[in-house]
């Protein structure tokens, strides 16, 4: 596990690094992460790689498929935003998209819009399991199901489960 930016633990201004960059330092830094554990620990074979995350995690699959697509050989996405834009209209957690992109996306939409997946759809080609709480208000299951029919849509092998009875961000 790589402690990219926006981490807890190193202090405020680290985990606070990454407001408005949601997909940028911390893909650096997953990226710089995983070339130092292939290089330190040879018995990891590179060319089978899955990545998964869950939550912000979850959007950084998302992220990744479109920016990062050729890297890994799976991703798993746990309740993760699809798209920015959205989500800000369909979440219960409104201060949250107004604090980390100063305001309403209908004011900045070029926030909303700037580490956007849904934007790089068109790049995702890695085999992904997709995986959603219905009951999570949050991260709505609406992501989750747009993020396997752009999946879908284009031909890549990916599996939706949906656990209909939980809320599951934060496992």
């Amino acid at each position: 596990m790589i402690d990219f930016h926006g981490s807890t633990g190193y202090g405020q201004a680290f985990t606070d690094s990454i407001s408005g960059d949601w997909g940028g330092k911390p893909l650096e830094d997953l990226k710089l992460g995983l070339a130092a554990a292939l290089k330190q620990y040879p018995w990891l074979d590179g060319d089978h790689v899955c990545a998964l995350g869950g939550s912000y995690g979850g959007y950084m699959m998302n992220w990744i498929a479109g920016r990062w697509p050729d890297r890994f050989k799976c991703l798993v996405s746990h309740d993760g935003i699809f798209d920015n834009r959205t989500m800000y209209y369909s979440t219960e957690e409104l201060w949250f998209p107004e604090w980390e992109y100063g305001g309403p996306e209908y004011r900045n939409r070029e926030a909303y819009a700037k580490h956007n997946p849904v934007d790089y759809v068109s790049q995702w080609k890695t085999p992904t399991l997709v995986i959603h709480g219905a009951l999570d208000y949050r991260v709505p299951d609406s992501q989750g199901l747009s993020v396997f029919t752009a999946l879908q849509r284009q031909g890549v092998p990916s599996e939706l489960f949906v656990l209909p009875q939980r809320e599951t961000t934060g496992c």
